[in-house]
C-alpha cells in the first residue's frame, strides 16, 4: 500500500521531495472526490490531506473514515497554518456514532 499528500501545490511538492506521491487540488469539493476515489479501490494505505482543505470536510471524512478504517486519513498543518486545536474525543465519537 502507497502513501499519498492531498492539498495544494506547495504542501504536495513538500512530500514529493520526500518521495511520496502526491495529488494536487484547489479546493475541498475537489479533495473529497480524490478521496472517494482513493478509497473505493483501495489503493493507498494513508492519505496526508492538509488541515486548509480537510476542515472544509471533516464530517464527510468521518463518514468515509466509519464506514472502512483503511486508507488513515490524517490531517496535517500546511505551510503557512495557524496552530488549532482538535478535539479528538469529538471526532472518535463522531466516527464511532456514539
Amino acid at each position: 500500500m502507497k502513501v499519498l499528500a492531498i492539498g495544494n501545490r506547495i504542501f504536495v511538492t513538500s512530500f514529493q521531495m520526500a518521495g511520496i506521491e502526491g495529488i494536487d487540488v484547489q479546493n475541498s469539493k475537489e479533495a473529497l472526490s480524490r478521496i472517494k476515489q482513493i478509497h473505493s479501490r483501495s489503493e493507498a494505505g494513508l492519505i496526508l490531506l492538509s488541515d486548509d482543505i480537510g476542515k472544509e470536510i471533516r464530517l464527510d471524512l468521518a463518514r468515509i473514515r466509519s464506514v472502512k478504517p483503511i486508507p488513515l486519513i490524517f490531517e496535517l498543518p500546511s505551510p503557512g497554518s495557524k496552530k488549532e486545536k482538535v478535539d479528538y474525543r469529538a471526532l472518535l465519537k463522531q466516527i464511532l456514532g456514539v
